[in-house]
C-alpha cells in the first residue's frame, strides 16, 4: 500500500503544476457537442416525470429500458445477447408492511424502548416469506461485524450468534482510529460497507443484523437511509442462506438509548470495538419486531449493445452506467418521484452518447467496445454484479472500462477527481488526456465514503478488471471558492432525495468536457493490444493474472 501512496502523491504534484501552466484551459480541445448531439435530450427525458424514478421492473423502468434499447438500435449497435438488447437479470422484488414499533426489552419481558419505522429505524427482508417476526431475541454487539483473516481481525471470535441479532457500527475500525496500519487507514475497506456486514451477520448464523448509523462513517445522513431502504427494494433471485431474516438500521440517538439500557454507552462500546483483539459481547436486552412481507420474483434487465472490433473482436472495452433509481413512493396521497436527474440519468445518456460517438468513426476501433445500462445499482449493484457473474463477453479478455455515474452538472473544472486512482496503469490513460484539457487528477478526497465500493465498476475490478471511476472536480474553472462550497452543498442535499432533477444550476460544459475525456481514453485503449496493468501488490491484479 505505502507503494501507491507514493504512486498517488508523485502524481498529484506532477499534475499540479500542470494545472498552474494551463490556467486558461478549454472545456475541451474540441466541442463534444458536435459528437453528443442528443447527450441533454437523453437526460432529460430519462429523468423526466413519465419515468417515474425508473425503478427496476417498474413501469417507469420498463420505460427506461425501451428508450435504451431504441437508442441503441438507432444508432446502430449489435445486440449483445442472442440478438436481444437485454440480458435478464432475475429478481426479487420486495415491499415490508405494517411494520411494528422494534421494541427493546430485558430479560423479565419489560419494554424499555420503543422504537418507530422511518424516523427511528428502518428494517427489511430479503427472505421469501410473508410474514417476518423476530420475538425478544438476544441481542449481541458485533463491534465492526468484521471476519478479516488478513488483517488478523474477527469480531465474531468465540461467540455464538447463531438466531441471534447483532448490533454493528458502519465503516471499518481503520476509519475510526485514523491508524494506518490498521485496515488501511482512513480509507474504507469493502468490510466496511453495508453489504459486507449483512452477508456476514447471515454467514455466522445471526436471525437479524442491524447497522448503527453514523452520518461522517457512513458518508450519508439518515435521510439517505430512509429513502433508500424503505419501501420496495430487490434483490438477486437466489437462495435465502445468503440472506438474515432482517437488515435494518438504526438511527444514532436510538442507538445511544439502546446501548444504555445494555449498561453501557455508544461512545464506550465504539471506543472497544476499533481495538485490536475486540470480540462480539452480549447485551443482555432483546429486540422484537415484525411486519409483512410481499415478494414478487421478476425479470429486469441490463441492457448491452457493441461495436464489433476490426482486429481483436474478442477482446473489449467497456463504457458502463445505472439507468435505474429510486422509483416514487406516495406520502399523505401524493405522489413523490425520485427522478435521478444526476443520479444516474447522467451517466445513461453519456452511455448513449459515447456509442453515438463511437458509431460515427469511419472505422470502427481494432477491440470490441461494449456499451451497458445496468439495472439494480441503488439496491446493492446487482444488475453489475449478474453481468460479472454471467458474462457475454469475457471477463480476462476485458481489457478496461470507464463507469459513470452522477455526472458533473455544474460546469467544467481544472481537475477531476478519479475513485481508486494510483492501483493500475489505467490512470496513465486518464492523466495522458486530462492533461490535454490542461486539467489535473486529484485521488478520491473522501476515501472513508468507501466510493470505490459503492458503484458497478467494481464488480468489474473483483474480476480483475481495472476501471475508470472518475467525476467532477472541485476548482470551477471562472468560478470562486464559495461556489464549489455551494455545488457540494446542493448535491449533498439532493442525492437520494426528489429534488435530483434538472435544475437551473445545471451547466452541461462540465458534462461534455468530461465526455471528451471519456471518449478519448475509451478510443485509445480500442485502439490498443496493450491490457493495462494492476500495480505491484495490489489484490485485484492476482484475480487478473490467474483469469488469464
Amino acid at each position: 500500500m505505502l507503494k501507491n501512496q507514493k504512486y498517488i502523491a508523485t502524481n498529484f504534484i506532477f499534475y499540479f503544476l500542470i494545472s498552474i501552466i494551463f490556467t486558461g484551459c478549454k472545456v475541451s480541445p474540441e466541442p463534444i457537442e458536435e459528437f453528443c448531439p442528443h447527450l441533454e435530450r437523453h437526460i432529460e427525458t430519462l429523468a423526466s416525470d413519465d419515468f417515474e424514478g425508473r425503478a427496476p421492473a417498474s413501469r417507469g423502468g420498463q420505460k427506461a429500458v425501451e428508450y435504451i434499447e431504441s437508442e441503441f438500435e438507432r444508432i446502430g449497435l449489435k445486440p449483445a445477447y442472442n440478438g436481444s438488447y437485454r440480458q435478464t437479470v432475475p429478481l426479487v422484488e420486495i415491499e415490508g408492511k405494517n411494520f411494528t414499533d422494534l421494541l427493546i426489552s430485558n430479560n423479565d419481558g419489560e419494554i424499555l424502548h420503543s422504537f418507530g419505522y422511518g424516523n427511528e429505524m428502518i428494517v427489511m427482508s430479503k427472505r421469501l416469506e410473508n410474514k417476518i417476526s423476530v420475538e425478544e431475541n438476544q441481542m449481541i454487539f458485533a463491534g465492526y461485524g468484521i471476519v478479516a483473516p488478513e488483517y488478523d481481525w474477527n469480531d465474531y471470535k468465540g461467540v455464538d450468534v447463531e438466531g441471534k441479532t447483532v448490533v454493528i457500527l458502519v465503516n471499518d475500525p481503520g476509519f475510526a482510529t485514523g491508524d494506518e496500519d490498521l485496515f488501511t487507514g482512513s480509507a474504507m475497506t469493502y468490510y466496511g460497507r453495508w453489504t459486507y456486514k449483512y452477508a456476514e451477520a447471515a454467514r455466522q448464523g445471526a436471525e437479524a443484523a442491524i447497522i448503527v448509523h453514523q452520518t461522517e462513517p457512513a458518508s450519508y445522513g439518515w435521510g439517505v437511509v430512509r429513502n433508500s431502504w424503505s419501501g420496495t427494494q430487490y434483490e438477486l433471485d437466489q437462495n435465502d442462506e445468503y440472506n438474515v431474516k432482517v437488515e435494518g438500521w438504526i438511527h444514532h440517538d436510538a442507538a445511544t438509548k439502546i446501548f444504555e439500557a445494555a449498561g453501557t454507552t455508544l461512545e464506550d462500546a465504539m471506543q472497544r470495538a476499533k481495538q485490536r483483539g475486540f470480540t462480539a459481547e452480549p447485551m443482555n436486552i432483546n429486540a422484537s419486531i415484525s411486519f409483512d412481507n410481499r415478494y414478487e420474483q421478476i425479470d429486469c434487465y441490463n441492457v448491452i449493445g457493441y461495436i464489433e472490433g476490426t482486429k481483436y473482436p474478442d477482446e473489449t472495452v467497456v463504457y458502463m452506467g445505472h439507468w435505474d433509481h429510486l422509483g416514487k413512493e406516495v406520502k399523505n396521497d401524493e405522489v413523490i418521484i425520485y427522478n435521478g436527474a444526476v443520479d444516474n440519468a447522467t451517466g445513461t445518456g453519456g452511455v448513449i452518447s459515447m456509442a453515438e460517438r463511437f458509431a460515427g468513426l469511419e472505422k470502427p476501433p481494432k477491440r470490441s467496445v461494449v456499451f451497458m445500462a445496468v439495472t439494480a445499482e441503488e439496491y446493492g449493484l446487482l444488475g453489475s454484479y449478474y453481468y460479472a457473474e454471467n458474462p457475454l463477453f469475457p471477463t480476462e479478455k476485458t481489457a478496461a472500462g470507464i463507469n459513470m455515474d452522477a455526472l458533473n452538472v455544474y460546469g467544467p473544472t481544472y481537475d477531476i477527481t478519479a475513485i481508486g486512482y494510483g492501483l493500475s496503469e489505467i490512470d496513465d490513460y486518464l492523466e495522458k488526456y486530462a492533461e490535454k484539457q490542461g486539467r489535473i487528477i486529484r485521488p478520491d478526497p473522501a476515501p472513508h465514503a468507501g466510493g470505490f465500493f459503492r458503484s458497478d465498476h467494481y464488480n468489474f475490478v473483483r474480476k480483475g478488471v481495472p476501471m475508470i471511476y472518475a467525476r467532477g472536480g472541485r476548482d470551477y474553472i471562472g468560478k470562486d471558492e464559495d461556489y464549489s462550497k455551494m455545488v457540494a452543498l446542493d448535491m449533498s442535499r439532493r442525492y437520494h432525495e426528489p429534488t435530483d432533477i434538472v435544475h437551473d444550476l445545471w451547466n452541461y460544459d462540465g458534462l461534455y468536457q468530461n465526455l471528451w475525456l471519456f471518449f478519448n481514453i475509451g478510443k485509445d485503449l480500442a485502439s490498443s493490444d496493450v491490457f493495462p496493468q494492476w500495480h505491484e501488490d495490489v489484490f485485484y491484479g492476482y484475480i487478473r493474472m490467474e483469469s488469464e
